[in-house]
């Protein structure tokens, strides 16, 4: 039974730092926007949890002309900093991204 926790607590630890790297990727890429910075603070979670929320809320009404289907994604980044069991599938997700993002980069300057 140990090791069975031991094996989940190791597993989450490696979600948990493989959403820090995608955070930071993000973070150095969007480096200008202001409330990047803020939104990693330990004293923000409430906050994050609040914003969280509403950009999903906001993201299921993505065929109202003010509101989008990016919010969706971006709602869930945001919760995955504080819900457990959003960080393998958000990270992993980021990962997809990534590696298609560099893929069609590479394509268009090939073209």
């Amino acid at each position: 039974m140990l090791k069975v926790q031991d094996a989940s607590a190791a597993t989450a630890r490696k979600d948990a730092r493989r959403l820090q790297r995608q955070h930071l990727k993000l973070r150095t890429a969007l480096r200008r926007v202001p409330c990047a910075g803020w939104a990693r603070l330990p004293v923000t979670r409430t906050g994050r949890l609040v914003v969280g929320g509403a950009l999903i809320v906001g993201g299921l009404f993505g065929f109202l002309p003010v509101l989008g289907y990016w919010m969706l994604p971006l709602g869930l980044l945001v919760l995955a900093q504080d819900v457990p069991w959003l960080r393998r599938p958000v990270g992993c997700a980021l990962l997809v991204a990534e590696r298609r993002w560099r893929r069609w980069r590479r394509r268009r300057r090939a073209a």
